[in-house]
């Protein structure tokens, strides 16, 4: 691999473990941000943080950032070996140490315009991209890529992909009022659960192509007290929507409205809703997939790289293209053989594919700021 040494090699890897051990979980992420910022200031930048929230971001060289990389750092809230703990089970912790790899690495060249590295918090809660948006971190970029490790089942060890298609994907909450009533007379009340299962059985009915990968299923319900002879008057559920394209989950999300309104309308029942989240589906440039994908095969060669990986999986990163059509994105898919699984408590993977990653986001950025001079002087 061209451009790297024992030296970077070994300095990663002390980052990686640290990241590593000292997991944040969304929105939480305090030390992991002043950790960051001290190292960036240990090698002679001036990240930026901010008051009111976690993250940060660093500008390399001078001039408006026109090409930028984005990482995101929190961990996931789950169950490791009996005990409930942050754990970085989801690869942010290799993906911070690529974003720390391509910095000191790009330190070291001489660059036409500025590169702008950006930490960004809470992608498992799929506001962190929404953040940095309003903070108009993004605002001067025409191109930004991203990393995400890869499980084995998508990519072999060491091979990469230069472009995510993930799918789109919404949490939305919900509470249905009905009316309480003694189980000898359910006439008299609206039965909440039998509302929540019309509702179900409504879903069912949203159809869409059977050429487009989607479904919409409650997932969560809550209704009743300990008595039995109630009968229930208010229920709350939640609903888990996925598609792998954007106007699909539009679709869905139509079809879910009018749903809920057609069943509120039978039963008698108010039925309030809310978007919890909203990840985006993949909006992959073809001019910056093209760049990924010339990075990979000067950093590994041709046999190397990977066809675009088609994955069900939902990434916040896609927020900043579907907000800012105009922006030029696409994520490397890291080949590193992750097992059991992304978001597995015990996942794991070959971390000597890191300074790698590291090296072809570094090529990435150098190819786009060339072909940036090349449409400049054409």
């Amino acid at each position: 691999m061209s451009n790297m040494n024992d030296g970077l090699q070994a300095r990663l890897q002390r980052e990686f473990d640290y990241l590593h051990k000292h997991p944040e979980i969304s929105l939480q992420e305090v030390e992991t941000t002043k950790y960051i910022a001290e190292l960036l200031r240990e090698v002679g930048l001036h990240p930026i943080t901010f008051e009111d929230m976690t993250g940060l971001y660093v500008d390399i060289g001078g001039g408006e950032p026109k090409v930028g990389f984005r990482t995101d750092i929190d961990a996931l809230w789950q169950e490791v070996d009996g005990t409930f703990q942050a754990n970085h089970s989801c690869g942010h912790d290799g993906h911070m140490t690529m974003a720390i790899g391509a910095v000191l690495l790009l330190k070291e060249m001489d660059l036409p315009g500025a590169v702008r590295i950006i930490f960004q918090p809470a992608e498992e809660k799929a506001c962190g991209a929404k953040a940095m948006l309003e903070k108009g971190v993004i605002d001067p970029l025409i191109y930004l890529f991203g990393t995400h490790v890869r499980p084995l089942v998508e990519l072999q060890d060491g091979h990469h992909a230069p472009a995510l298609y993930h799918g789109a994907a919404k949490l939305i909450t919900g509470t249905i009022t009905g009316v309480e009533a003694h189980g000898a007379r359910p006439e008299q009340g609206i039965n909440a659960i039998e509302v929540a299962a019309a509702l179900i059985d409504a879903l069912k009915r949203i159809w869409i192509s059977p050429n487009e990968s989607a479904s919409i299923k409650m997932t969560q319900i809550q209704a009743g007290g300990t008595s039995t002879n109630i009968i229930p008057g208010a229920a709350t559920f939640s609903i888990d929507a996925r598609a792998q394209k954007n106007a699909t989950m539009d679709r869905i999300t139509a079809g879910f409205h009018k749903a809920v309104e057609a069943v509120s309308t039978l039963y008698g029942a108010s039925i309030e809703t809310k978007v919890e989240a909203h990840i985006a589906a993949a909006r992959v440039d073809s001019d910056a997939q093209e760049i990924m994908r010339q990075a990979i095969i000067e950093t590994v060669g041709e046999a190397h790289c990977a066809p675009a990986v088609v994955t069900p999986g939902g990434e916040d990163f896609h927020f900043y293209a579907y907000n800012k059509p105009h922006l030029k994105t696409t994520m490397l898919g890291l080949g590193c053989g992750v097992t059991p699984g992304l978001h597995h408590p015990q996942m794991t993977f070959n971390q000597e594919q890191l300074p790698v990653g590291a090296q072809i986001i570094t090529n990435a950025i150098r190819l786009a700021y060339k072909r940036l001079e090349g449409s400049e002087r054409a």
